[in-house]
């Protein structure tokens, strides 16, 4: 029989996949989900996926490892013994990827494709450029954290913190301290908190409805928290590799490259706003944003050819935060406690280790919140660990050794200081103003300002 002919189990599954994926999810319309089997109270798809992260930090060397088991057990699990929140058996699990795919494969897509991206920024060798702009002392590694923020104010978090990666890298000569890569990643999350393109909470926001001026306050925890925790990062990394002082003599800068690093980038852009706003159905439909930035670097390649060599590894770390995504979509988190500044501040912590984008979505649905304090919280809540947020995912496609929680809470302790100063800098001064859920009065006591003295009435 001729070698393509040849009927393999991968080419059964990737079949069975696709009619699953398509045809099966109209299948759980209506159903009810039945009562979740639980172990001391606590479920049992819980237990799970909490052994499952206690193994991604003990085995940091394993990390896709330990996460593809643990999905595995979940899908069986849910298979065998309990359910999925769209139907039972097989065809629950089918229909659950229906429901899901479109995130999981934006966030493959934009993985993969801003690691080609940061590394044609970085071969444009425009991040030499920079020790001639920054300070020469530790001034110097915060205002490259600095540009990182600007940056995610209006590119995607995981573009911003790939760039930023690059740019250390050079300007450190490939000598990143730790705690300086969790800085980029913190503020690369800061960066976009505040706005409706710069990070995908962000944008579940506003495609809802909210007004991008109802997010923007949480500027002010962002800032203060970028001063709180860039500031001890940049000394850090001034004391463990200085900034280069001069950038290098007879410098050729390839502007071809960054051409294809703006094609890239504004393709990614112009579909965010677009499409996302404009046919927010359709966003939830199919990938766009994903193919976009994909069909920009395929269209581009051959005015400057991608590294491809770099694919592997970014496929790696990609399959690895979305077993972790995954197995989050499939947790029974059908609600969230009552809307309060307290729930915002815990939200934050929780995104640390649990996927941000069901928990936000569950926020909108639910209601009642202050909508800049929830986009601060799982926006930059997710930077405390290295796998809590796509943005610290891929920058550890270009730093491995950052792949260790204990070495990233070790290191990067003040990024979780900086999340909880920035937040109750915010909760003095802004307050807490919730907005009424849908077709929901706010009790009166709601629109009072809240403050950091009484938090006891939530309000």
């Amino acid at each position: 029989m001729p070698r393509f002919w040849t009927l393999r189990p991968i080419h059964i599954a990737v079949v069975v996949a696709a009619i699953g994926l398509f045809a099966l999810p109209g299948l759980a319309e209506g159903f009810e989900r039945p009562p979740l089997p639980m172990i001391g109270g606590i479920p049992v798809d819980f237990i799970l996926f909490g052994m499952t992260l206690v193994g991604v930090a003990l085995f940091h060397h394993y990390t896709l490892q330990v996460a593809a088991t643990g999905l595995t057990a979940v899908v069986l699990y849910n298979i065998l013994f309990s359910s999925f929140k769209h139907g039972l058996g097989v065809a629950g699990f089918f229909s659950h990827l229906g429901h899901e795919w479109v995130v999981i494969v934006n966030l493959f897509c934009l993985l993969t494709g801003f690691a080609l991206l940061a590394n044609h920024f970085e071969e444009s060798e425009v991040p030499k450029l920079l020790p001639n702009y920054l300070p020469d002392d530790w001034k110097g590694g915060f205002a490259l954290l600095v540009m990182v923020f600007v940056l995610s104010s209006f590119l995607d978090n995981i573009a911003a913190a790939m760039i930023g990666g690059a740019m250390a890298q050079t300007v450190f000569n490939r000598k990143v301290h730790i705690g300086y890569i969790a800085a980029i990643v913190a503020a690369s999350n800061a960066g976009g908190a505040g706005s409706v393109v710069g990070d995908t909470t962000t944008t579940m926001m506003w495609i809802s409805g909210i007004s991008p001026f109802d997010v923007l306050h949480a500027y002010v925890a962002a800032g203060v928290a970028l001063v709180v925790f860039g500031i001890p990062a940049a000394l850090q990394q001034h004391k463990h590799s200085p900034i280069l002082k001069d950038a290098p003599a007879n410098l050729h800068i390839d502007w071809s490259r960054m051409g294809v690093v703006a094609v890239i980038l504004g393709a990614a852009i112009a579909v965010n706003v677009l499409i996302n706003v404009n046919y927010p159905a359709q966003a939830e439909s199919f990938p766009f944003i994903g193919v976009a930035v994909w069909g920009a670097i395929l269209i581009t390649a051959p005015w400057r050819r991608p590294t491809w060599s770099l694919l592997p590894e970014a496929v790696k770390g990609s399959c690895f935060l979305l077993a972790l995504v995954l197995s989050a979509t499939m947790m029974p988190v059908e609600k969230l406690p009552a809307a309060s500044w307290h729930t915002s501040l815990g939200l934050g912590f929780l995104s640390s280790v649990f996927d941000n984008i069901p928990l936000t979505a569950l926020a909108i649905k639910q209601g009642g919140y202050d909508w800049g304090m929830l986009a601060y919280s799982v926006g930059f809540g997710g930077s405390m660990i290295w796998f809590g947020s796509s943005a610290g995912v891929a920058i550890t496609n270009i730093f491995p050794e950052a792949k260790s929680v204990g070495r990233w809470l070790a290191s990067g302790w003040h990024v979780a200081i900086g999340y909880v100063v920035g937040f109750f800098v915010l909760l003095a001064i802004i307050g807490w103003h919730p907005h009424a859920p849908k077709h929901e009065p706010v009790p009166a006591d709601h629109g009072a300002p809240a403050s950091a003295t009484a938090p006891a009435t939530g309000h």
